[in-house]
């Protein structure tokens, strides 16, 4: 495969229907930003008496967080039962928070955003961070909204 620029990674998301049946739907949308995710592990290191290199002991590996970002554009309606826009998307994951379940798709496009290859899925992924639009009257750059999500583990 060629290599790919950042602006052929994109991110769109499904309410987990067994766990978050309530939650609101984003389908057809695409988050232009993705971060996180990294994958680490807490390993020890025990150092013998008198060696310079310490022994590193195996540890079960940890997910970041992953926060996907959008503009804020309301008159965007993803599709959904409610055709509902960006506004009232965000209202109805205010109190969901903490509570809805989502699974993540990552999905890396060609030139022409168009064919898509899934890159990774992360299943049962929580809501666990909302960040609103923000203001400043000085400025012209695009408002955006971020959605955080605890993420359990990759398929691949």
């Amino acid at each position: 495969m060629a290599k790919i620029s950042q602006r052929q990674v994109l991110a769109d998301i499904e309410p987990d229907e067994a766990l978050s049946p309530n939650a609101p739907k984003w389908s057809g949308f695409r988050f232009a930003q993705i971060s996180g995710g990294e994958i680490t592990a807490a390993v020890e290191k025990i150092y013998q008496g008198g060696d310079l290199h310490p022994q590193v002991l195996c540890a079960p590996f940890e997910i970041g967080d992953i926060t996907l970002t959008a503009h804020y554009d309301d008159d965007r309606t993803p599709n959904s039962d409610t055709e509902a826009g960006i506004a009232l998307k965000i209202k109805a994951l205010r109190d969901k928070v903490g509570q809805a379940f989502y699974t993540l798709h990552v999905k890396t496009y060609d030139c022409d955003i168009e064919n898509k290859k899934l890159d990774r899925t992360y299943s049962h992924a929580l809501l666990v961070g909302l960040t609103e639009a923000e203001g400043d009257a000085s400025s012209g750059a695009p408002a955006t909204f971020a959605l955080t999500f605890a993420i359990q583990g990759v398929d691949a």
